[in-house]
């Protein structure tokens, strides 16, 4: 039932009829019953996941060819359960994208494949390791060696192969702090690049997607979500993920910093090297040879949630040894192209 009005002949007041108790009402009578049914009957995921939704549907309202980046961790996982809440029962109007630099974890490349195929979307996958032969670029060296950083190089030639004009990302502010201070609507020159200071200001959830030819937009509909809110909403929805996010037993090495890198093939073992099989688990999931473990004993969701609760580190911080190359690491990587 819509929601008619009525001037009420005796005292002019603008009268409504309430659809949510069929009768007529004074128009700030139901202004505060509304918003009342709204607190009630909405928590605060329920507004994550409405302005998540808004976006994507921006996004295929805006743009002609987006693309969502797909990578098999906990928040692409997520931007994958909102588009279905979002399109279907219709198709995808874009495309999943994974960035692959050959030093993933295994089980999330298994969990990749058998969504995609579940979903029955279009899944297209581009490999590091083609761009640094094709290119001739210097791989990744060192006892850690690190593909991170190229594969910015990787991205640049799928966004001009397929001629994106959006890229969706589940990057979130919480994260670190060069994405803190992103929109997002985040534009790219035609290189790629991000320029702090060429922002657009986002009002009202009002998102300007306009660019010129050669640039794109790279789109973070749960940048305002926290890790704890992703956990939370994982809860809520039952989503299943790559069993690497639960504690396990794993071999590790043990750097001099006290993280614990998974023992892969990718790395480099030395003689001195600190060796142990500990029970782990992975707050975020990239490299294999950039991200450390955690020791855990959290086997469920509700464990996990508890960890974060308790936890005063960032995931990233916690686990990524790319970011701690310079403090400004993360933000250089984004002015050269980087998600």
């Amino acid at each position: 039932m819509g929601i008619e009005s009525q001037n009420h002949e005796l005292t002019g007041t603008l009268y409504v009829l309430s659809p949510l108790t069929s009768h007529l009402s004074p128009l700030t009578s139901l202004t505060t019953h509304y918003s009342l049914y709204m607190s009630k009957n909405f928590d605060y995921l329920d507004h994550l996941e409405a302005q998540a939704i808004h976006i994507l549907r921006e996004v295929a309202g805006q743009f002609e060819r987006p693309a969502l980046l797909f990578s098999g961790g906990k928040d692409s996982i997520t931007l994958v359960k909102l588009a279905e809440k979002a399109f279907r029962p219709g198709k995808f109007p874009f495309p999943l994208v994974h960035i692959d630099t050959g030093h993933n974890f295994p089980e999330v490349l298994e969990y990749r494949d058998r969504l995609a195929a579940q979903l029955g979307e279009r899944l297209i996958v581009r490999k590091v390791e083609d761009t640094i032969r094709r290119q001739g670029l210097k791989d990744g060296s060192g006892k850690f060696p690190s593909r991170n950083a190229l594969q910015t190089n990787t991205l640049l030639e799928t966004i001009e192969e397929f001629e994106f004009d959006a890229c969706i990302g589940g990057a979130r502010r919480d994260e670190e702090k060069a994405r803190a201070k992103e929109r997002i609507f985040s534009i790219r020159d035609e290189f790629g690049a991000w320029d702090p200071k060429r922002q657009r200001p986002e009002l009202w959830d009002i998102y300007n997607g306009s660019i010129r030819k050669g640039e794109n937009v790279r789109v973070f509909p749960i940048s305002n979500w926290t890790e704890l809110d992703v956990w939370n909403y994982i809860r809520r929805e039952k989503i299943e993920l790559p069993n690497i996010y639960f504690s396990h037993a794993r071999d590790c090495v043990v750097t001099p910093g006290g993280q614990l890198i998974a023992i892969t093939e990718h790395i480099r073992l030395d003689p001195e090297d600190i060796t142990a099989n500990r029970e782990v688990r992975f707050r975020t999931v990239g490299d294999a040879t950039c991200t450390a473990a955690v020791e855990s004993p959290a086997t469920t969701v509700e464990d996990i949630i508890q960890e974060i609760i308790e936890t005063k580190i960032s995931e990233r911080g916690a686990t990524r040894l790319d970011d701690r190359l310079s403090e400004a690491a993360m933000e250089d990587r984004k002015k050269n192209g980087y998600f």
